[in-house]
């Protein structure tokens, strides 16, 4: 072989390479950006074994089942995503209530949403993500203070490079982004 065609062969296989790694699904992990594939209505999708299983029959943890419950919030199925989270036994952690009071407020229940959001943050005062929604819910009230004071705590807590302040800052700046 010349040394070109070994040239271009190590060209392609390293770009298959780097496509093969690039081309499965990709799911955010970690605190609250948590997302994971949706399932059709009925169904819940299974950490564990990585597949949708009917949501009766469902034996996963109430952390899957919040996690889930979040993914449907985040795909606009909010009716499906409060109905996830009745399913779960804890329902006083602080990632509940804050994805309650986040579909909830999608749902244009604003008031709601905040009274979950203050339960959350009640909880957990140092979840930026739910000083985040929190500070949105008030932004749709027409109440910049109080989601500047949100974005002054969040900047305590995870500083300004964080994706919940610019986020939420973004939000204030402009409250068509939510």
């Amino acid at each position: 072989m010349t040394i070109t065609t070994v040239r271009i062969a190590s060209i392609l296989l390293g770009g298959c390479l780097a496509a093969s790694l690039f081309s499965g699904p990709v799911f955010a992990v970690g605190n609250d950006n948590r997302t994971m594939p949706t399932c059709k209505k009925g169904e819940i999708y299974d950490q564990k074994t990585k597949k949708c299983v009917k949501q009766q029959s469902a034996n996963v943890s109430d952390e899957n089942r919040t996690d889930y419950a979040y993914s449907l919030a985040k795909a606009g199925r909010y009716e499906e995503a409060l109905a996830m989270l009745d399913t779960v036994k804890d329902q006083s952690s602080a990632e509940v209530l804050n994805y309650r009071g986040y579909a909830t407020r999608k749902l244009g229940r604003t008031d709601e949403g905040i009274s979950y959001y203050l339960q959350s943050v009640k909880k957990d005062p140092q979840y930026a993500k739910v000083r985040e929604y929190l500070g949105e819910a008030y932004v749709i009230k027409g109440r910049l203070d109080l989601a500047k004071e949100q974005l002054n705590t969040i900047k305590t807590i995870c500083g300004t490079a964080c994706e919940e302040y610019q986020d939420l800052n973004a939000a204030i700046l402009d409250p068509s982004k939510i």
